[in-house]
């Protein structure tokens, strides 16, 4: 049975259907939203699809990673699902786990975790734990719209300040900034870094790609504001995919540069399980005079499929294109001064829980 589908766009939506999920046997899942129920009613636009907010009681807050290709090894989520609705999201699938789609469910079904800043400082507390830095920002981002009333990230950070333990964050929101008063003391301590996505400098282009993400230019005046309280900011270039936004490769490392970013890291995109039929989607939706050609470049870098998952393989790219991508980017680095090293942190100073007297 078909799923049955939304317009071809859902206003302040990145995804304009729920997608069939193809792994883990589950059935096949109509659109969710309240509009389904009114469509015999009403012949105007349908309601706008409304986000809810459930909690999620983890036993761990801390995820453990052993991907060789991954710069770290341990990573908080403070919320499932995104608001931001970015349609090339590789962590769309993890909502499959759920029974949830990866498409409108994603980025309208959310789950906050309360209990996250308490887990932590169990944790940390444990005997024998081995501090290495925490990332926050890895699947979801971490300051996404419901950050605002839950304000489970911050808390998450002020448990991390008070045991002088190195956290780094990679965000698309400027609402990164309320939290200037924790980061940059752990900054000048070297205990903090911040990633700061920007695919686009094109407000029009960032509202299809990331539609209820901070614009570009909230995100470049983030960059401004971190740096000025001493917190050292990286851009992160990711996704770039062909024919849609890798012409702004020079432009966007240039103007994070002049706002003070001190390195840039670039991904071309991927298309994981479920995200792929999602961006084929999206692309026909709002790109169809390019598509097919959008489509021929991502498979061209991928041996020929939406996607490689291979390790060391999936954030790199074959092919002529990648390789023009890639020396394109670095090049526009080093024309502006931006590191592409890893971020070093200082773990020698974590305290656990409770051990020292005050917070700096």
């Amino acid at each position: 049975m078909s799923s049955p589908r939304r317009p071809e766009t859902v206003r302040g939506r990145g995804a304009a259907m729920n997608a069939t999920p193809t792994r883990f046997g589950l059935a096949a899942r109509e659109a969710d939203g309240d509009w389904l129920d009114a469509a015999a009613v009403v012949d105007d636009e349908p309601p706008p699809l409304r986000t809810t907010v459930g909690v999620e009681r983890p036993r761990t807050i801390i995820t453990r990673n052993q991907s060789p290709d991954v710069p770290f090894d341990r990573s908080i989520n403070a919320y499932r699902g995104c608001e931001h609705g970015c349609v090339y999201c590789f962590a769309r699938p993890t909502h499959a786990f759920h029974d949830l789609s990866a498409g409108l469910d994603f980025e309208s079904r959310l789950f906050a975790k309360p209990d996250a800043p308490a887990l932590l400082t169990a944790e940390l507390g444990k005997r024998g734990y081995q501090c290495q830095p925490i990332a926050l920002g890895t699947n979801t981002d971490p300051y996404q719209p419901i950050e605002r009333d839950w304000q489970i990230t911050r808390q998450i950070l002020a448990v991390l300040a008070g045991c002088h333990h190195p956290v780094t964050i990679t965000s698309k929101s400027d609402r990164v900034c309320r939290d200037i008063d924790l980061l940059g003391g752990m900054a000048a301590r070297n205990l903090a870094a911040v990633m700061i996505s920007l695919t686009t400098l094109d407000a029009r282009l960032a509202r299809l790609m990331e539609p209820r993400a901070a614009t570009p230019a909230r995100r470049l005046a983030a960059i401004r504001s971190l740096s000025a309280a001493g917190v050292p900011v990286f851009v992160s270039l990711s996704p770039m995919i062909p024919a849609i936004n890798d012409h702004e490769i020079e432009a966007i490392v240039a103007a994070a540069a002049a706002a003070g970013a001190v390195g840039a890291y670039s991904i071309p995109v991927r298309l994981p399980h479920e995200v792929a039929p999602l961006f084929r989607d999206w692309l026909a939706a709002h790109f169809p005079d390019r598509a097919a050609r959008v489509m021929h470049h991502i498979q061209a870098m991928r041996g020929g499929r939406d996607n490689d998952p291979r390790f060391f393989a999936r954030f790199q790219a074959a092919g002529a294109y990648a390789a023009l991508m890639r020396q394109r980017f670095i090049k526009a680095c080093a024309a502006h001064g931006l590191a592409r090293t890893p971020i070093g942190l200082d773990c020698s100073q974590f305290r656990p829980p409770g051990a020292q007297l005050r917070l700096f």
